[in-house]
């Protein structure tokens, strides 16, 4: 195959990328947008596909236009893909992702998928400066930045985007230091200015007089910043940074000019306190939910206001359901669906989450936390029948800490006959077929199941449809707009229900 040809491409894949056909194989083609014809050169060659790097636009779209981002595009920085195309067009393509994914991988030929939905805030839309949550790195300057786009290939290159970090094998250089990131809401970008005040102001560091694995850094040697998470509420105001240094050492500045709350996260994942509460609190859908530095929680609050709402609407709970909520996190959709079911039995095998939700629901009697991996829980629960919940109750399952309030007191799986709605949200792995058998084994009449990786939600889709689950509706939420990144939520309904 000749390395540079024109090339017109067709579609859109999952990753962001657009697609053609030449000399019999599939290219793709990031930064460009179906439709276009473009100038390209092959960077990566496989036996039936490969990559390119796009070298001009020769006929471009009318859907292109001009980022407003100056550390955006090719070799920059890789934490958008897609501030090239108009965003009315980012919606279409990702329905037609999620809808591709569904028949290809799900092998359902007419998805049921209903049109995306775009949030927006009091002040319009919010297609910029959305982020509650980010995580920045060092560069070989000390400055803060993000991966650089197209460093390493393949495995290597997923592994750094997933991480957003380096490893022995990806040298600082790789980092692309930024000023503003207009992804980010005001109240980190305020962070992230202050931040950049701070370093600047700091005795300026070689990064690689200290690596990160080192068991020991000496206490008089210059702190080296490796992570930095930042956290905001912005429903409540409230803010935290979370530090990650070589040695696990306290950073040799912080934000004092701000209110915000700041701890060290260590290389062991504990967390030391510096600066106020290791948490902040968020409010959604007229809940409170504290959330931990190491807890997970929606980047995107409005989208997570919709999550809730659709779950809501989608599930109809009639207030006398039983509800399985699997990968609970601190409790978004479980504590937030509690008063309109019966009761709550969650899942999740994070420890930092378990104790945020112990705290999320110390006002509720009526759910039952259980910490630990979701498969395991689950095949503890015997079938309906034979009495739910007898091998396995809250004393067992809670775990220290976690009975606190009326939580996992009055309530559990024995004293209910059967589970009646469930909504899981798995990681972006997905729940996988061993979960999937479960919640068919038990007969859960009525699924939602909330992912953020169509690929993942196709391939479960397929094993609950062969388990005896409908698929009724899919629809698309935009949580991460500039981005291939989509939000489904999928509702299964039981055949035999």
């Amino acid at each position: 195959m000749s390395t540079t040809f024109t090339l017109t491409l067709t579609s859109i894949a999952h990753g962001g990328e657009a697609i053609g056909h030449h000399d019999g194989k599939i290219i793709f083609v990031p930064y460009a947008i179906p439709g276009e014809t473009v100038q390209v050169e092959i960077v990566e060659e496989k036996q039936r596909w490969a990559r390119a790097r796009l070298l001009r636009v020769l006929q471009p779209s009318p859907d292109r236009v001009l980022p407003p981002c100056p550390y955006f595009g090719p070799a920059q920085c890789s934490g958008c893909q897609w501030q090239h195309i108009a965003y009315e067009r980012q919606l279409e393509l990702k329905a037609e992702v999620v809808a591709d994914q569904l028949r290809r991988l799900g092998r359902i030929e007419q998805p049921p998928l209903l049109e995306p939905i775009a949030l927006a805030s009091d002040e319009g839309l919010l297609n910029f400066g959305y982020r509650n949550h980010v995580q920045l790195v060092t560069d070989a300057d000390g400055r803060l930045g993000y991966v650089r786009d197209g460093v390493g290939q393949g495995e290597a290159r997923g592994e750094m985007r997933r991480q957003g970090v380096r490893t022995s094998a990806q040298p600082a250089q790789d980092v692309i230091a930024v000023d503003e990131c207009l992804l980010l809401h005001p109240l980190l970008d305020e962070m992230h200015g202050a931040l950049l005040a701070g370093i600047a102001e700091a005795e300026p560091v070689e990064v690689d007089q200290a690596e990160e694995e080192a068991p020991e850094v000496p206490s008089e040697a210059p702190v080296i910043i490796r992570r930095l998470n930042l956290r905001a509420g912005v429903n409540t105001g409230q803010r935290l940074l979370a530090f990650e240094t070589a040695g696990d050492r306290a950073p040799g500045f912080l934000i004092e000019d701000l209110p915000v709350r700041c701890v060290v996260r260590r290389r062991d994942g504990s967390i030391e306190g510096l600066i106020g509460e290791p948490w902040i609190e968020e409010e959604v859908a007229g809940r409170v939910f504290r959330v931990s530095a190491n807890s997970f929680f929606p980047v995107n609050t409005t989208g997570a206001e919709a999550l809730v709402d659709l779950a809501m609407e989608m599930l109809a709970p009639q207030g006398h359901e039983t509800l399985l909520d699997g990968y609970c996190g601190v409790g978004l959709f479980g504590l937030s669906l509690a008063g309109q079911v019966g009761q709550v039995i969650a899942i999740e095998e994070s420890e930092a989450a378990c104790e945020d939700f112990a705290w999320n629901a110390r006002d509720l009697d009526n759910v039952t936390l259980h910490e630990g991996l979701v498969e395991e829980v689950l095949a503890a629960l015997v079938e309906p029948g034979d009495g739910l919940g007898q091998e396995t109750g809250p004393s067992e399952n809670t775990g220290a800490g976690h009975s606190e309030g009326g939580l996992g007191q009055e309530t559990g799986p024995s004293r209910q006959g059967r589970i009646d709605l469930a909504v899981i949200d798995p990681p972006r792995s997905g729940a996988g077929p061993e979960v999937v058998q479960h919640l068919a084994r038990l007969g859960v009449p009525r699924l939602l199941y909330v992912s953020d990786d169509p690929a993942t939600l196709a391939r479960d889709a397929r094993l609950l449809v062969e388990a005896g689950y409908r698929l009724e509706q899919v629809q698309p939420v935009d949580m991460f707009p500039q981005t291939y990144h989509v939000e489904s939520l999928a509702l299964f309904r039981l055949a035999a229900a």
